[in-house]
């Protein structure tokens, strides 16, 4: 009997794996463009959530990144159309393809828009054995029609948690955001800018430092003492 066996009896010896410092570094970093997906979670023609995202979108592509923003217009209801419907279909496509997402929601009666929530509903938690958000960046923004709060990016943080995403510290969020544009959609010097650009910043930062080494930080015992049939098995279960 060895040594973990004897301390901890009730422990899978065959699946537990000492963590190691050296599969942390890179062995051969990616060169190519971060890619982010940006959601945003409001379908009026003057859209603050789209008018910050589109700002930060900005900032991505100045940092380097390479970024695609999802237009939600026309993505149905959740269980309202198949998941072949075309809408669902591009949001699932740009999941699978990015390595980092921006979510940003305007704060609707004290949470996120329906809208936002509908967006992250379509994206599954698994597909067969593979986990599409597993281990891949998200920063969280919101704006406000009043005073600053932070419920909507607070229920995103549980959502993003939720989808096994790794949320950057930082977050922004937008009072007054009709003062806050000009009329041209961009967005004002201020410090709630300011803070646009050290959210980006951050979720950039993190997206290079993990997306080489995502498969690892996201390995997880109980995982690996499931077959990839097991576990395909148990994450489609139909809802009851």
């Amino acid at each position: 009997m060895s040594k973990v066996t004897e301390l901890l009896p009730q422990l899978d010896e065959h699946c537990f794996k000492l963590p190691q410092q050296q599969l942390l570094v890179q062995q051969q970093a990616s060169i190519h463009q971060p890619r982010i997906l940006m959601l945003y979670g409001s379908l009026r023609e003057r859209s603050y959530s789209k008018l910050l995202t589109l700002e930060a979108a900005r900032l991505l592509e100045v940092m380097g990144a390479e970024v695609r923003v999802f237009d939600p217009m026309g993505l149905p209801q959740p269980d309202a159309a198949p998941d072949t419907h075309p809408k669902v279909k591009e949001l699932r496509d740009l999941a699978a393809w990015s390595e980092g997402m921006v979510w940003s929601s305007p704060e609707r009666h004290g949470a996120m828009t329906g809208i936002m929530k509908s967006q992250i509903d379509w994206i599954p938690l698994a597909l067969g054995a593979v986990r599409p958000t597993q281990g891949k960046t998200l920063a969280v923004m919101q704006v406000c029609g009043g005073s600053q709060s932070f419920n909507a990016v607070n229920q995103m943080r549980i959502l993003g948690r939720w989808m096994r995403m790794l949320t950057v510290p930082n977050q922004s969020s937008v009072a007054k955001a009709f003062l806050e544009f000009e009329e041209d959609g961009r967005m004002k010097p201020s410090a709630y800018f300011d803070r646009v650009v050290d959210v980006m910043e951050e979720l950039l930062k993190f997206t290079l430092l993990t997306r080489d080494i995502a498969p690892y930080l996201v390995d997880r015992y109980s995982e690996r003492k499931e077959s990839a049939e097991e576990l395909s098995k148990r994450v489609n279960q139909k809802t009851i």
